[in-house]
């Protein structure tokens, strides 16, 4: 059933669409994106429009209502004609464009970022990733395991006509919009974990005096009640301690809810599969999710799989909403860390998003492609994440080795498998 707020949204989309061609762009605070081919002119219209937009756009381009991003995404979506007619470059600049949700940064596609990439950082994603260290001999690719990669995420929003590209890229936004802070709050434990990069040394400069304290490690922030909705926070129960929740030691989640995929492509539907499962005890076929998802033979994208998480489980009770979160900018202890929380105090998933590499996989017997598993637990004294393998490599090549089920990863070869993907994200 639409809500009021869906309702109201849809009005003012099909307003936004009925307007002239559109000018306005999205937020870019360090470099633009590359223009797009101008269409030819079209006539002037016979009459003035018969109304003016309900509310003006922020001068400084940040979106601080669902009505502000509404706009800012459906003006800056080129039109039909002129995106099909551009290069590579210029639609992955249009199709992974960002926007300002208030103090966060939203890549489309991309996820949160803590710097929004430039114009030469979003062409460069649409190169394959090498898949081959320099040390490994015979270890080739040997199938895609159903990520969508960008260049194919950027080509699928491309190929849609403008009224439904449109509505695909609200839906994404709709779950970063309502996920925001806890965007922030990722983003700040990051910048607490993250240390800054190597300093130039300057022998000739006189010390700084040093602080009579001794600095201790930054305790993790306490989240704030989970946001469902642009405004409609969770009430917090009045016997809510006050103190953080520590994580334990270890955890597990999900036992006995592991899954193989079908099809070699369908990494995707198998890991929300065992996702769904284990919120429901309701085990749907991957064909049903794979048409849920919208995956194709080109893959699933990341998106969809948060999507899908809000949509149809009740693990956001426990997290908060879902949202696509960019890790280049964090380090191993951070990545481990999120896991803990999320894992042993939330006790919901996360969709890891990894480029299935050997070197990181060790019981793997080829190198594969872009790839999702399900992060279902922690050892804190080992330092590793269990994950659920869904792909059997076996199934697929007579050579290859039986791979999915059960797995702890070394916390540091799963943020590298991360960080090897070229989206270098991770849904949770």
């Amino acid at each position: 059933m639409l809500t009021a707020a869906r309702g109201a949204t849809l009005i003012l989309l099909g307003a936004l669409l009925a307007q002239a061609p559109l000018t306005a762009q999205a937020y870019q605070p360090r470099e633009p994106a590359t223009p797009l081919p101008t269409a030819p002119p079209t006539a002037p219209p016979t009459a003035p429009p018969t109304s003016a937009p309900t509310s003006a756009a922020p001068s400084d381009g940040v979106a601080r209502s669902w009505s502000d991003v509404v706009r800012q995404v459906t003006e800056s979506s080129p039109g039909d004609v002129q995106l099909r007619s551009a290069d590579a470059s210029a639609q992955a600049a249009s199709m992974l464009r960002c926007f300002k949700l208030d103090t966060e940064n939203y890549c489309l596609g991309l996820g949160f970022v803590s710097q929004v990439p430039t114009g030469a950082q979003r062409h460069a994603l649409m190169t394959e990733p090498t898949l081959r260290a320099a040390d490994e001999t015979g270890t080739e690719q040997d199938i895609s395991t159903g990520d969508l990669t960008p260049a194919a995420f950027v080509a699928e929003r491309a190929a849609l006509p403008k009224s439904q590209r449109v509505t695909a890229e609200l839906d994404e936004m709709q779950a970063a919009w309502n996920g925001r802070e806890k965007a922030r709050e990722l983003r700040e434990l990051a910048e607490t974990q993250t240390p800054p990069p190597n300093p130039e040394p300057t022998p000739e400069a006189p010390p700084a005096p040093t602080p009579t304290s001794t600095p201790t490690s930054t305790p993790t922030p306490t989240r704030t009640a989970p946001t469902l909705g642009p405004s409609t926070p969770v009430p917090s129960s009045p016997s809510t301690p006050v103190a953080p929740v520590v994580a334990p030691a270890s955890a597990y989640i999900m036992k006995g809810f592991q899954t193989s995929q079908d099809k070699g492509y369908w990494c995707g539907p198998a890991t929300f599969q065992s996702i769904d499962w284990a919120d429901d005890n309701q085990k749907d076929t991957q064909a049903s999710w794979a048409k849920d998802l919208g995956s194709t033979t080109s893959g699933t994208a990341i998106s969809a799989m948060v999507k899908q998480t809000n949509l149809k489980t009740a693990w956001p009770k426990s997290a908060g909403t879902y949202i696509v979160q960019n890790v280049a900018n964090w380090n191993t202890q951070t990545f481990f860390t999120v896991h803990q929380k999320h894992l042993g105090v939330y006790k919901a998933p996360v969709i890891e998003h990894v480029q299935l590499l050997k070197r990181y996989f060790p019981y793997l017997a080829f190198n594969h492609s872009g790839h999702y598993q399900v992060g279902r637990g922690y050892d804190k004294a080992k330092g590793t994440i269990a994950i659920f393998e869904v792909f059997n490599e076996r199934r697929f090549n007579s050579r290859g080795n039986v791979t999915d089920g059960p797995k702890n990863i070394p916390a540091s070869a799963l943020f590298n498998a991360t960080l090897a993907n070229s989206f270098k994200n991770i849904g949770l």
